[in-house]
């Protein structure tokens, strides 16, 4: 049912994988490579149409052109003040919802929980019209309020999916004793069951941090200036109105997928352990 592993194969398969995964990698990691070699060219290289050859010379300039003709600092700020709320509104929420939905026996649980991942399969260009309308009517659109309000409501299905699956793999007799002993309910849940998130907890919140400091679409239809634009739609306005700027476009795109890049470092222990949790069970 499950592939063989690679080491269990016949010698000319394990060569041809060998040979494919290299190959694969470079393919995939081109479009990433030609981005970098983008962000050092010279802009003089791209109005003489070197867009895929090696630089003429190595424009370190234009990280710091960057910075300097461009709010970008200001973007990267507003995805700060944009995703950092978001991912805790998110965990706080989907920690609880799935507490609750995959702990207690209630009439009407499947029902809930259906609901959550039933929003999954909604697609998001279709909800483009009345979302905005909403924040209009509700005075929050073009504001970083808004767009965390939306994302953490956007977001909680799959993170309730996570975190109830996560949460019923615990052992329940570690429940049932601290019931037995007198425990109150969220003494259980914040003395018992949330120590034992905390690698589910560290994967989900590096995932989310990415979905939301990725988003394109919705930075572009619920903000529409540079003081509440994410990284994502301001690195448009690097672009002229009859030329662009490539060059300095690419240079912000490195610039900006730094956060998330580091963020996946700093926490890859748990993020893999997260992920890994109960899966040989």
């Amino acid at each position: 049912m499950f592939p063989r592993p690679i080491e269990q194969v016949s010698g000319p398969a394990r060569f041809s994988y060998k040979l494919a995964l290299p190959v694969a990698l470079v393919i995939w990691l081109l479009p990433l490579l030609g981005v970098a070699l983008t962000s050092l060219r010279p802009a003089a290289d791209l109005a003489a149409g070197n867009y895929f050859g090696l630089p003429s010379a190595i424009a370190f300039s234009n990280y710091a052109d960057v910075f300097n003709n461009s709010p970008i600092g200001q973007y990267i700020f507003n995805s700060f003040k944009v995703t950092i709320p978001t991912v805790i509104g998110t965990v706080a929420i989907a920690t609880m919802t799935g507490f609750a939905l995959g702990i207690y026996k209630f009439r009407g649980n499947l029902l809930i929980f259906f609901m959550f991942v039933a929003g999954n399969f909604v697609p998001f260009q279709i909800l483009m019209v009345p979302v905005r309308d909403l924040t209009v009517n509700m005075g929050l659109y073009n504001t970083s309020l808004g767009l965390v309000l939306f994302h953490i409501a956007f977001q909680s299905g799959f993170c309730t999916l996570f975190m109830r699956n996560f949460i019923r793999s615990l052992p329940s007799e570690l429940i049932e004793a601290a019931r037995v002993d007198g425990v109150a309910e969220w003494r259980i849940f914040w003395y018992i069951v949330l120590p034992l998130m905390r690698p589910a907890i560290a994967a989900l919140s590096v995932l989310v941090f990415t979905f939301i400091w990725n988003d394109y679409f919705w930075a572009t239809v619920l903000t529409t200036s540079a003081t509440t634009q994410p990284v994502t739609a301001g690195l448009y306005s690097l672009n002229g109105q009859w030329i662009a700027s490539w060059h300095l476009v690419s240079a912000g795109s490195i610039v900006a997928a730094m956060p998330p890049v580091l963020m996946f470092f700093l926490m890859q222990k748990h993020f893999i352990a997260g992920l890994t949790l109960g899966a040989v069970k």
